[in-house]
């Protein structure tokens, strides 16, 4: 982690001597979705029960910077991102077992965001461009928590006997495309990184929580 927050503190000053610069600040919506059910998306079997279970919708609000090399440019920003979700749970309590419990999970998304990205520009005009850009993204937790309360009790356990497991950072990957008029910035993106909510039953994890995201978010240039 060091050496690749070394490497992107050398691009940023290069950046800073040699590039065009433009520096703004930027807010948009934000919505998870698992990747494991997109297939299931295509062929129609989705429904309101996996979107209830998968979806949760927040927005995020930040500042970001531009450094331009012709058609070329890196773009690092520093978001914050929140949101809330509640959904359902059960498992058995044994795997031979048909006792099984229901929980209410109530989630809070607090995260601080830092995208690093580079991005080209496919059309390039005086009072617009179309880009398409990618690359790593930092996500450091930043007050997230779960809850659990009991709706079906089957067994012997209890909402106390869950505990949370919240990464306090991730390291993941983001691609999208944008498109710039006049002074104005709009994105749409799309974030790959691993689980940062689990949800642990006696040390084994019984559900995770995908951090996946799609981005949308409107920008301004003050220059």
């Amino acid at each position: 982690m060091k050496k690749f927050l070394l490497v992107a503190a050398l691009l940023l000053s290069v950046s800073i001597t040699y590039a065009q610069f433009n520096f703004g600040i930027k807010a948009g919506y934000t919505s998870s979705i698992g990747t494991k059910n997109l297939s299931s998306v295509t062929s129609g079997d989705y429904n309101l029960n996996n979107v209830n279970s998968e979806l949760s919708n927040g927005f995020h609000a930040g500042v970001f910077a531009r450094f331009g090399f012709s058609k070329m440019y890196f773009q690092p920003e520093f978001l914050y991102a929140m949101g809330k979700k509640t959904d359902q749970i059960s498992f058995l309590e044994t795997v031979n077992s048909n006792v099984a419990t229901t929980f209410n999970k109530n989630v809070t998304v607090s995260t601080l965001d830092v995208p690093l990205l580079l991005g080209y520009k496919l059309v390039d005009l005086k009072l617009m461009n179309l880009r398409v850009f990618a690359g790593p993204k930092l996500r450091f937790n930043a007050g997230s928590s779960l809850d659990y309360n009991v709706i079906t009790a089957g067994g012997s356990v209890t909402a106390d006997q869950l505990k949370s497991d919240i990464k306090a950072a991730q390291l993941g990957l983001e691609a999208g495309v944008g498109v710039d008029v006049l002074m104005f910035t709009l994105d749409a993106r799309y974030n790959l990184i691993g689980d940062m909510y689990h949800t642990k039953l006696n040390d084994l994890t019984i559900d995770k929580i995908p951090a996946n995201t799609f981005v949308i978010s409107l920008g301004w240039k003050f220059f």
